[in-house]
């Protein structure tokens, strides 16, 4: 399958735990050899524009960070582009589905998802948009720029096993006919991470969704990282649910 990664998401820059050393390398070694990396280019500012707001923006610049940033925007861009055609995955940080059009926190700059589907949406190359957000926390900036917006469905599951959680991801795919499947992707509820929720199966179970739900629909899919933290079992959860994809 193929995978958009950069060496320059290896760049340690900030203090917050996406950012931590050893993270994205923990991704890269599970990978390696197992599928085909693409790199990536920077976000235009345009496209950039289209989601968040200039003031935004520089504060992004003021921080130091919009170079990776606008890298991470890209990564999901080209990891959507490609989805048209073939599943695909993006190993990219810093994540972004805590940054809504003017503000962002949780370790976020810019809105990855957000420009990517407005991109394609915008140049009519979608229809409709169904989003799955499992990370562990609420994608709230995912919710506040595309929420709102008529072509695109949100999940951000919950359920207080792993079953319920499950079923309403295999619910809810099953119910949509969106043109493209979009995963906002955060390791951060396995069992081993902050969450304790969910098994190494599980991603792989879910990555079989999008993929089945794609097919359904004669449309694409990809996914995006999110968070994750624990690098001992993060490598092997982003392979799982890379495998399920693939299925």
């Amino acid at each position: 399958m193929k995978v958009v990664y950069s060496e320059d998401y290896k760049q340690v820059y900030s203090t917050d735990p996406a950012s931590a050393a050893g993270r994205i390398e923990a991704i890269e070694i599970a990978l390696r050899g197992k599928v085909t990396f693409l790199e990536p280019a920077p976000a235009s500012e345009e496209d950039i524009l289209k989601v968040h707001t200039p003031h935004h923006i520089r504060d992004v610049e003021r921080e130091g960070v919009y170079d990776i940033a606008a890298l991470a925007a890209g990564g999901a861009i080209m990891a959507a582009q490609t989805g048209l055609i073939e599943p695909c995955f993006a190993v990219i940080r810093p994540p972004g589905h805590h940054a809504s059009a003017g503000s962002a926190w949780g370790f976020c700059y810019f809105n990855n998802m957000s420009i990517a589907l407005e991109k394609l949406h915008r140049e009519g190359k979608i229809k409709k948009a169904f989003v799955l957000d499992f990370d562990l926390h609420f994608g709230d900036g995912n919710v506040n720029i595309l929420g709102g917006k008529g072509y695109v469905t949100i999940l951000n599951p919950a359920g207080a096993n792993r079953n319920e959680y499950l079923k309403s991801v295999e619910a809810k795919l099953a119910q949509t006919d969106a043109d493209m499947i979009a995963v906002s992707a955060g390791f951060d509820n396995h069992e081993q991470d902050w969450g304790g929720l969910l098994q190494t199966e599980d991603y792989k179970f879910m990555g079989a969704l999008v993929r089945e739900a794609a097919r359904r629909n004669s449309g694409g899919c990809f996914g995006i990282l999110e968070g994750g933290y624990n690098h001992a079992v993060l490598g092997k959860n982003v392979l799982a649910f890379i495998q399920g994809m693939e299925t």
